[in-house]
């Protein structure tokens, strides 16, 4: 019964039919995007018990932005330091 109103409505209101259609669009391309962010990137975490520290397991070689340009690694000599020291 609710959709039946909801269809005459549109019928009666012409000019709402974009307006939906372009807050459909935008509701879906945000949850594809929630939902590519999941589970592509790293940052991201679901599960804190499983792993704590979710950033010792980055690899430096794939790039963790959209655009990176001219990005180069290198590690840093303190931190290598004390990572060797703490494991």
């Amino acid at each position: 019964m609710v959709t039946g109103g909801f269809v005459q409505m549109l019928r009666k209101r012409k000019e709402l039919i974009p307006l939906i259609g372009f807050m459909a669009f935008a509701a879906t391309g945000a949850t594809s995007a929630c939902f590519y962010f999941l589970f592509t990137k790293s940052d991201v975490i679901l599960n804190k018990t499983s792993n704590p520290e979710p950033w010792e397991r980055l690899d430096p070689t794939k790039a963790q932005k959209l655009i990176t340009i001219n990005q180069q690694w290198k590690p840093v000599e303190e931190l290598e330091i004390v990572k060797k020291l703490t494991k």
